[in-house]
């Protein structure tokens, strides 16, 4: 009887003592979070999620692993939302014009030289409207942390051009963007939706005649290499999303929500402080290395670009709302 006490208890302590390892060696799992974009390492987008990764790691030590696959790596264009949705990556950072699916609303930062600079673009993001964009989606599974800036958009093609009747037929690479779409067919252009992976050897193959994009973009992709003219038209922004899993997101235990939350406010801070100076180096190299022209507008050329794309408004405030059309133009006039 004795014996079987004793053997018992035996049992009974090894059952606890394993579940005790086992839940140990649990907790000291830590979290694995996937982060996929699509643009290279050297470039704002690339520069802060490394810097994300560093900071999150070093908040949360051992809880957190954040692994970072840039250059479509891992999902291209097409599939990363779907990715995210599925849950087989855990943080995107995907350009604005890849949300229109799931609010129309966020068509707003589509609409041409709606902002006069990245600051009026900032400025918004930061208001309440902006703020209330972020969340907007997710009851479709997704959660914005953050707007990410990249820079000021501009036209480039393979021939001479200088206004919008110099571009006429031609072919253009564009996000999956309806409001892009209709952008380029103000201007007699046609617009041709293309993975940016793909971009280069579009552009090099013929299969396109041009693109839109920003310098660091631009520069880090080669795109100047088979491009002969950049004409600085600053029509838009080139911003980003930093979207989550909304259920993986809402199940992270608060320490851990918390920890991720100021990386991401501070890698954001990080990546708005050097867009513009990446943006800048990118210039001046795309200008030393010869290989294209950039272009700088006149007033005058630059109101025929403004003035071929004003029915663009027309066509899309009902879908974005008039009044939030109108909550971002206030932040170009604003001094």
């Amino acid at each position: 009887m004795f014996k079987k006490i004793t053997n018992l208890f035996t049992a009974i302590t090894f059952v606890a003592v394993t579940s005790l390892f086992a839940f140990s060696a649990s907790a000291q799992t830590p979290i694995v979070i996937k982060l996929s974009h699509v643009v290279a390492e050297n470039t704002p987008k690339g520069l802060a999620s490394l810097k994300f990764k560093e900071l999150a790691e070093k908040k949360l030590p051992g809880k957190v692993q954040i692994q970072v696959f840039p250059n479509s790596q891992l999902f291209g264009d097409a599939k990363e939302l779907e990715a995210l949705l599925l849950n087989d990556v855990q943080i995107i950072i995907p350009s604005l014009s890849k949300f229109d699916r799931y609010t129309k609303k966020i068509q707003v930062f589509d609409l041409p030289f709606l902002f006069k600079d990245t600051k009026a673009a900032q400025s918004f993001q930061s208001s309440k409207e902006g703020q209330a964009l972020l969340k907007s989606m997710e009851d479709k599974g997704l959660i914005g942390l953050a707007y990410w800036a990249n820079g000021m958009r501009h036209f480039a093609a393979n021939k001479d051009f200088t206004v919008p009747a110099d571009i006429k037929g031609l072919k253009f690479r564009i996000q999956a963007s309806d409001v892009y779409e209709s952008i380029m067919k103000a201007f007699g252009a046609n617009g041709q939706k293309m993975a940016f992976a793909e971009v280069y050897q579009g552009l090099q193959t013929g299969v396109v005649d041009g693109q839109e994009n920003t310098f660091s973009n631009m520069y880090s992709m080669k795109f100047h290499e088979v491009q002969k003219t950049i004409v600085e038209t600053n029509h838009g922004i080139l911003d980003y999303m930093v979207v989550v899993n909304a259920k993986w997101w809402n199940g992270l235990p608060a320490d851990i929500k918390k920890g991720l939350t100021e990386a991401m406010n501070e890698a954001t801070v990080y990546n708005n402080k050097i867009s513009q100076e990446k943006n800048d180096e990118a210039r001046k190299s795309i200008v030393d290395s010869g290989k294209t022209k950039i272009k700088i507008l006149t007033d005058a050329q630059l109101a025929e670009w403004k003035k071929a794309v004003a029915p663009v408004y027309a066509q899309f405030e009902n879908d974005i709302g008039t009044d939030l059309i109108k909550a971002a133009q206030s932040h170009s006039t604003k001094k």
